[in-house]
């Protein structure tokens, strides 16, 4: 909310907090997210939650990847383990790493 602009816009797709009975507080174990709803109405905000419009961007989004305008693997932050590595990797981002794991368990795709 300090990030957008007076009467902007802010969304939050694909955020499913319904309870996490293994959080690390009682307000996330009952699915409750802390935002500062009086910076947003001072600023004149509007919210939208929901999940995105897949089906009107999925076309021209595959239209750029296969012709090379879009590195999706950069996109998405992909980091590429080894089989050995897969526990990690689990253990990582159920920390909440901000990477997508691919295990390449044959060393078999170019890097």
């Amino acid at each position: 909310m300090s990030l957008t602009r007076a009467g902007g816009q802010i969304g939050i797709p694909g955020l499913y907090v319904t309870e996490d009975p293994g959080a690390a507080d009682e307000a996330a174990q009952q699915g409750a997210l802390s935002m500062r709803f009086g910076l947003g109405w001072a600023k004149s905000h509007s919210f939208h939650t929901g999940q995105c419009p897949v089906m009107k961007y999925h076309r021209p989004l595959m239209q750029a990847i296969l012709f090379g305008k879009v590195n999706i693997a950069d996109a998405v932050n992909v980091q590429m383990i080894t089989l050995d590595q897969a526990p990690q990797g689990y253990a990582d981002f159920d920390g909440g790493a901000a990477k997508k794991f691919v295990i390449d368990p044959h060393g078999s795709v170019a890097l």
